[in-house]
């Protein structure tokens, strides 16, 4: 059902964003609700608790399918690949309300645009409007497109223009009244949920109505004692479990509620500057900014002057960034799009703190309303908290598969059991609870407790290394991580950077490189002067505030920053304009002072700032500092000296941090805001290159080789110079020196060409033109033959990895396999290149020290070190391969426990027997419980091996490890129950052999065919009953010192001391109740005396058992080799995409092409090659 829609009746919510989903039209039909409420009380509330657990089946039973516009209902289902379901109510908001307050008539001009979404939503004449709230976030129906849409934020086609023009004067009152009743408060609001809810959700979590059913089946048939154990564990795992999510919700509460209450200044069209709470701001209100520190509690577009703003909050730098005002452009263009810059760099995020805000000419800080609630950066943030992505890991599907296959065969012995106690005659209610008491035992309730043990270990290991973790599931996923990318700077390198020289250039080239160590310092000139001012930096209560980069180079100056109005004012200049001057009038300094008067900030996108300033009584100049080759990029041809590339390759081989500088004198006939950018930015004089030290971190290169020596893959993606990324990552071994690195350029389309690619070996020599953008690289002509056998490694810049994407998409995979090295890569790219690496089936980390290294993604990032560099990744990965392994350990002991007592109990169940309330309770508490609890103790084994453990419960090793251990137990269960019926005095009919041996015991003989009944649940004593407990119980303490994996993944065995004691502790009792002859011991036990020579063959057994138990998982489940021999012999090979493209590649003789340009146009480097993207489902072929 709900797959088969007429036009209308279904549509799309959010299409093309992460968030986007499928939406149903729905109509609740009074007759089907009736039904579904009689269902509800003659099913005893379990009909409610299905629709609860399928949210699908509540909607297509109680509702009928409708097209969108006449739903008072509709059901949601999420696009990606876990298809989830969810329904929300359609409810009306009446405008009505807002008659007390002015006249709205429909036909009133504040309803008739139809040009806002707004607008377009309210039915007349009525004025109504249909809404729905799906993750805090609401849609309001769109009457005119015929759609649910988005409120609460300005629409994205608005130009730049058309907000400065409606929105840069302010909303009127009754604007706002609308907006507001259809727009919602602007809060964040989290709930602090009462503790009954959370309760109810975690009690009616399908496990815990698993474990009331067993409890409830065990009180009936008097098994009290572990039913009451069972429900204390539960208990203490739910109050565990709500005091976590109750204290996470008072947190996030606490963390979001000051957003709401804020006073904040709006200006109003008739009205003028108001005071309001922020919670009353509506998209479309225009703020005025004072010069005060304040929180922003929206999203805004900054209109007029200029802010810092710290957006720690968001991105986990602290570094201060400038935001300008949006610029009035003629153009049509969407503001979003109308430039190449970001637009975020207009945009003050709600959360973030604005530290100066200046105005320009008008005197006043304006700022348009752009989103508000949950709409906004802060919002959308809380919202990845309150609703977490799911994780498609094969390990949860294959533990579902599991659980299906236990309820299987605990079907066939409910069925079994049927026939047995049927055809015996017992009575109906004894063939009920022991057919119900098979799923209790072939599914053990304790399962997904014992499962989670082993993560909890884990991530109390991670924090005491200082490795905090939010999401504890994904801690199994780094077990299978084969890839790990890692930022340069501040996460390879150190943070602080080194001012280590400056190489001014004239026209006549280049000369000779000024040292500062020398103590000598820089003559004054236009370098100096783009020194002291072409940065970004604040002066915040007497400190400098900013980048480490930007700081480092001002120091060099020693010069000292004022702000304009304190001790004196530059004429033309704003009246808060930041002002550089030299400590003390020095003769060779011949200004005062500059003044800063507007900047253009660095973006990652354009690899570059500017900034316009103004000597003390002199000339407007612009200065432009960024990236060497972006910089010569926009200066006269003549001003860059010919020795430029060879020039920057002499530093950035060396893994110099290079920066680019140049400047031009302007015309002052404009006011400063009046530039564009693109008319600043052009016809520059070349200055020369500022040299900065950046070393790598000490622990970086053993741990790159670590995790190199364990065939995990090493990426480095950096915003910085291509070939500074080559030198780091040659000397921090990620590419030894015995391999070759390939780089690869790739160009857009141009009048003259298409698209093109080119390939050249990096070695020697070889001058590009600078305009050539970010390839100043030394090339080799020839080509090694290593470079053939695998031992090479692409590199390239972002610029040519968005070429490639768009116009070489079948070249993409084959780029990546070997691809090493990414430089100026953007925000966005790396989040893109990391996605293209999963369509791979690679396991992904992304390991940086802030937002700017992988986009938002790094905000909520599942991992946090305390530790300032990379050695937390290799253990990170040790702990998530020793959590898998445990989790498999765990998985496999408990199918053999549950097996181990299901065969034992189904065969005492062909007499009609079955093991008594102590026998079950001491299997169950005293022997599985324990080891449960502590066979997860093991820890991360201290070495990497070049192999991963298995990812999937149905791999073959697991799958026959676990059948064999079955068959083995199922054997030596059948022949100890056959024997013991075959033994000379079973015939006898004693209740217990010791009392024929023991003389001072009176001899109590029965009848064989009426045996003694004990308890009210048909349980007798018998030979089998005892034999077949006692091979059950040891076998489980068997079975788990067996599956208790060591090395290579966990420390071994005999290191988890508690464990080995438990288990010795466990057999000595079990030996002991063995051979003891204590009469009252066997009575509460239910046992019978056995002779000792049947007790020793018992043993014999169990030692039996153990010996080929071990055997065969030793010698053929974790023999590796023996395994990779199979696998050549069955013709197995990986399905992994990168596998199967490393196959490809290395049958193919020209590949990789060196020394090659390629088109676009070309029939083999189209976008013929298509490939899936299954992330996380990797069957990895562990090499």
């Amino acid at each position: 059902m709900g797959d088969h829609f007429e036009k209308g009746q279904q549509a799309l919510l959010n299409e093309g964003e992460e968030n986007e989903m499928e939406i149903f039209g729905y109509r609740t039909q009074s007759c089907r609700k009736t039904l579904c409420l009689a269902g509800s009380i003659f099913s005893f509330g379990i009909l409610p608790l299905v629709f609860y657990w399928r949210p699908a089946w509540h909607v297509w039973a109680n509702c009928i399918p409708c097209s969108l516009q006449e739903a008072d209902v509709v059901l949601l289902r999420t696009t990606d690949e876990f298809q989830t379901y969810s329904w929300k109510k359609v409810v009306w908001i009446c405008l009505s309300a807002l008659n007390s307050a002015f006249q709205l008539i429909p036909d009133h001009p504040l309803i008739t645009d139809e040009e806002y979404i707004i607008n377009r939503a309210i039915r007349k004449p009525d004025l109504k409007v249909r809404c729905i709230k799906v993750q805090k976030i609401r849609y309001v129906w769109n009457n005119l497109e015929g759609q649910f849409q988005k409120i609460g934020s300005l629409e994205d086609w608005l130009s730049s223009a058309k907000i400065h023009v409606k929105f840069g004067s302010g909303l009127t009152t009754e604007e706002q009244e609308i907006r507001r009743l259809i727009c919602g408060p602007n809060t964040i609001d989290v709930e602090i949920t009462p503790i009954w809810k959370l309760l109810i959700k975690e009690v009616l979590n399908p496990f815990y109505i698993f474990q009331l059913f067993s409890v409830c089946l065990w009180f009936s048939e008097d098994y009290k004692e572990y039913a009451f154990a069972i429900i204390i564990m539960s208990i203490i795992s739910i109050a565990l479990t709500v005091y976590d999510l109750r204290e996470q919700s008072v947190k996030l509460h606490h963390l979001v509620e000051s957003h709401n209450s804020i006073t904040v200044s709006v200006c109003e069209k008739k009205a003028g500057v108001q005071e309001l709470e922020s919670r009353f701001l509506v998209p479309g209100d225009l703020l005025i900014l004072t010069g005060n520190k304040a929180q922003m509690p929206c999203d805004a577009i900054l209109l007029d002057g200029s802010c810092v703003v710290d957006e720690g909050m968001l991105t986990g730098e602290s570094i201060p960034v400038t935001k300008t005002p949006l610029p009035k452009m003629d153009s049509s263009v969407p503001w979003k799009t109308q430039s190449e810059a970001d637009y975020k760099r207009h945009v003050l995020f709600c959360g973030t703190e604005v530290i100066q805000a200046r105005g320009a000419c008008s005197g006043t800080v304006k700022a348009v309303v752009l989103q508000t609630g949950f709409n906004t950066a802060k919002g959308d943030l809380v919202r990845s908290i309150l609703y977490p992505k799911p994780m498609n890991f094969k390990l949860y599907r294959d533990a579902i598969m599991f659980l299906l296959c236990l309820v299987g065969t605990a079907t066939i012995g409910m069925i079994y059991t049927l026939c047995v106690y049927v055809l015996s005659g017992e009575p109906p209610e004894e063939v009920v609870k022991k057919a119900l008491d098979v799923i209790t035992i072939a599914v053990p309730p304790a399962l997904p407790a014992a499962l989670t043990t082993g993560i909890i270990y884990a991530q109390r290991r991670l924090k005491k290394r200082g490795i905090f973790c939010i999401s504890p599931q994904r801690i199994n996923v780094c077990g299978q991580l084969n890839l790990v990318c890692f930022d340069k700077t501040g996460t390879l390198t150190r943070d602080g950077l080194d001012l280590w020289g400056v190489v001014p250039c004239d026209r006549s080239g280049f000369q000779e490189v000024h040292n500062f160590a020398s103590g000598k310092a820089l003559p004054w000139g236009p370098l100096y002067a783009a020194m002291a001012s072409c940065h970004s930096l604040i002066l915040l209560d007497g400190t400098i505030h900013g980048d480490p980069l930007d700081l480092k180079m001002f120091e060099a100056t020693t010069w000292e920053m004022v702000v304009s109005g304190h001790d004196f004012h530059i004429k033309g200049a704003p009246a808060c304009a930041m002002v550089v001057k030299p400590c003390k009038p020095a003769s060779q300094v011949p200004v005062a002072g500059i003044a800063i008067l507007h900047q253009f900030p660095f973006s990652s996108a354009l690899q570059r700032m500017t900034v316009i300033a103004q000597e003390m009584g002199g000339d407007w100049l612009a200065f432009m500092k960024g990236a060497p080759e972006r910089v010569a990029s926009f200066c006269q041809p003549e001003t860059v000296p010919t020795s430029f590339v060879s020039e920057l390759q002499i530093y950035t081989t060396q893994g110099f941090r290079v920066i680019g500088l140049a400047y031009k004198k302007l015309e002052m006939d404009h006011h400063t805001t009046a530039f564009m950018r693109d008319q600043v930015e052009s016809d520059l004089i070349f200055l020369g290159l500022l040299i900065f030290e950046n070393r790598l971190k000490e622990e970086t290169k053993p741990a790159l080789e670590e995790l190199i020596s364990a065939r995990i893959r090493t990426v480095m993606i950096t915003g910085d110079n291509l070939q500074t990324a080559i030198t780091v990552a040659r000397k921090s071994g990620m590419v030894s020196e015995s391999q070759k690195v390939i780089l690869i350029e790739a160009n857009e389309t141009t009048e003259s060409s298409s698209a093109s690619i080119s390939w050249q070996l990096v070695e020697e020599k070889k001058h590009i033109a600078y305009r050539n953008q970010d390839n100043y690289i030394n090339i080799r002509e020839e080509v090694s033959d290593n470079s053939r056998e695998g031992s090479y490694h692409f590199a390239l810049s972002g610029k040519s990895f968005q070429v490639i994407s768009q116009h070489f998409g079948s070249l993409l995979p084959k780029i990546l396999i070997n691809g090493t090295i990414f430089a100026r890569m953007s925000p966005g790219q790396k989040s893109s290149l990391v996605e293209e690496f999963q369509k791979l089936d690679y396991f992904v980390g992304m390991c940086g020290d802030g937002a700017n290294d992988c986009g938002e993604a790094s905000v909520a990032s599942p991992f946090t070190s305390k530790t300032p560099n990379i050695e937390c990744v290799p253990h990170l990965i040790k702990e998530g391969r020793a959590a898998l392994v445990t989790s498999f350990c765990m998985f496999k002991y408990m199918a053999l426990y549950s097996m181990i007592q299901y065969v034992g109990v189904l065969l005492l169940y062909w007499e009609t027997n079955s093991l008594s309330n102590y026998q079950f309770l001491f299997q169950d508490l005293a022997i599985t419980t324990l080891i449960g609890v502590t066979m997860n103790l093991n820890g991360a084994y201290s070495k990497l091996v070049p192999f991963r453990p298995a990812g999937r419960l149905i791999s073959p090793p697991l799958l026959l490890s676990v059948i064999l251990n079955i068959l083995l137990s199922l054997a030596m269960h059948i022949v100890g129950f056959i024997l013991v019926q075959r033994q000379p005095w079973y015939s006898m009919g004693m209740h217990s052999i010791c009392t024929v041996q023991n003389e001072t015991t009176s001899k109590l003989t029965i009848s064989p065919t009426a045996p003694d009944k004990i308890g009210s649940n048909g349980v007798f004593t018998s030979f089998e009953n005892t034999t077949i407990w006692f091979l059950g119980t040891i076998n489980c303490i068997i079975v788990a010192l067996v599956f208790s994996k060591g090395k290579p993944f966990r420390q071994p065995t005999y290191t988890n001391y508690i464990f080995v004691l438990v288990l010795v502790i466990q057999l000595s009792v079990c030996l002991f109740i063995l051979f003891a002859d204590i009469p009252e011991l066997y009575r509460r036990l239910d046992l019978l005396c056995t002779p000792v020579l049947w007790r020793v063959y018992i043993v014999i057994m169990l030692g039996s058992n153990f010996i080929v138990s071990l055997v065969v998982e030793e010698a053929i489940i974790e023999n590796r080799a023996l395994w990779m021999i199979i696998k050549r012999c069955f013709g197995y090979q990986s399905k992994s995409q990168y596998r199967i493209w490393q196959r490809a590649l290395a049958n193919d003789p020209s590949w990789p092409p060196i020394n090659q340009t390629s088109y676009s146009d070309m029939p083999a480097c189209g976008r013929g090659v298509s490939y899936s993207n299954p992330v996380f489902e990797s069957n990895e072929e562990q090499l």
